[in-house]
């Protein structure tokens, strides 16, 4: 299973701020350094999904805003459910 995220680094907290054109918008309160956001998302993901960090990777943009994550263990639905 693969998700779009949109991820805005530098937040007051990190929240999932909605779902467009089949990308979830998220933010996330670590800075973009040294990929500090990028570890802070898959963690919040993980946590929101249900899932272990290990069930999650980042596929595309690593050093962009826009992301393709990989997600093991969970069907469209589930992900689409546990997101809203």
């Amino acid at each position: 299973m693969f998700i779009s995220v949109r991820v805005s680094p530098n937040s007051t907290r990190n929240e999932v701020v909605g779902f467009n054109d089949g990308v979830w918008q998220v933010k996330v309160s670590a800075p973009p350094i040294k990929g500090k956001a990028n570890k802070e998302l898959i963690a919040f993901l993980s946590e929101i999904l249900g899932v272990g960090r290990s069930s999650l990777s980042i596929i595309k943009g690593h050093t962009s805003r826009n992301k393709l994550i990989a997600i093991d263990g969970l069907t469209q639905a589930e992900v689409m459910k546990r997101l809203t």
